[in-house]
């Protein structure tokens, strides 16, 4: 988000750049979680259960982390073959201010991906801006996923053992090595189901902040993405919310996020997803099989 009194030109107050750090290759594993832990709020996990860190048993942590790295790349090429509804609401609380936009995510006759905005009312947002680089988050980068293409950017670093409602997890602590470009990254904390070694739960930010010469400051927030099993193999993006302040030089303002994804649809009959080689089964009872309880949603 962009504060409008950096748009407008004010003459903000000096700082310092926060994530200059990151644009250099991070040379210590343990640095990257102390960088991590940095951008976590107090409390930020207080409702689960506590932390093991003990060594898992069984695997290395090398092992879990190349085992749910493989398996993030097998649910994105599924996502690939889904359509879904994205609602999206960001409120500045202290004024009113509030942001909406809801749209499908289908495919056309081609069997292309087509995005089509189905409500998005005049914003109310008077100190903030939403900007590109947030639009983009919110649909790209909010519902993290994290491939066996993509573990090499991060330093990735094994914290512990920890129970989220009727899952057991490994926590792991990632940031990016480093900034590459305009490239945008995220930064926290991720919960991998020990037994479908998917992504279950992220929590952090998408990073770098960015501010210019031009004094102008774009800021992002913490959020939390919870995932759900909807079709008896993945663990598919339903939830996020973000409840942060951000820090800007000419004040600190209050956001509030929430972004819904609902009405997963696999794209055409012949569509065949398939999972460690073998076609997955259509459909599937979900009775009986652990899930991660989200917050009731708002």
């Amino acid at each position: 988000m962009t504060s409008w009194l950096s748009l407008a030109g004010c003459s903000p107050i000096p700082f310092q750049f926060r994530y200059t750090g990151l644009m250099e290759t991070i040379r210590s594993a343990r640095l990257v979680a102390v960088l991590t832990l940095c951008c976590v709020l107090p409390g930020a996990f207080a409702d689960e259960g506590p932390l093991d860190t003990s060594q898992p048993k069984g695997s290395t942590e090398e092992e879990i982390i190349q085992r749910f790295a493989a398996k993030e790349k097998e649910f994105k090429l599924a996502l690939d073959q889904y359509g879904y509804r994205q609602t999206v609401k960001v409120e500045t609380p202290d004024d009113g201010g509030q942001y909406q936009q809801v749209f499908d995510v289908s495919f056309d006759d081609q069997g292309k991906k087509v995005k089509n905005v189905v409500f998005a009312p005049q914003s109310s947002l008077q100190r903030i801006l939403m900007t590109q680089e947030d639009l983009d988050d919110i649909e790209n980068r909010l519902p993290f996923v994290l491939t066996s293409d993509e573990i090499n950017e991060y330093g990735i670093v094994y914290v512990g053992q920890q129970q989220e409602d009727e899952l057991h997890c490994y926590v792991f602590d990632i940031a990016p090595k480093q900034i590459e470009g305009k490239k945008r990254y995220f930064q926290g904390r991720i919960w991998v189901d020990d037994h479908d070694f998917q992504i279950v739960k992220t929590y952090g930010k998408t990073v770098p902040d960015i501010r210019n010469k031009r004094n102008s400051e774009n800021l992002f927030p913490k959020f939390t993405t919870w995932r759900q099993q909807i079709d008896n193999q993945y663990w598919f993006p339903t939830y996020t919310r973000a409840d942060d302040m951000l820090h800007f030089s000419t004040g600190d303002v209050r956001i509030r996020e929430i972004v819904k994804y609902e009405n997963y649809k696999k794209f055409g009959s012949n569509v065949k997803i398939l999972y460690q080689g073998k076609e997955l089964p259509k459909g599937g009872s979900q009775k009986d099989k652990p899930q991660l309880q989200q917050p009731p949603q708002q």
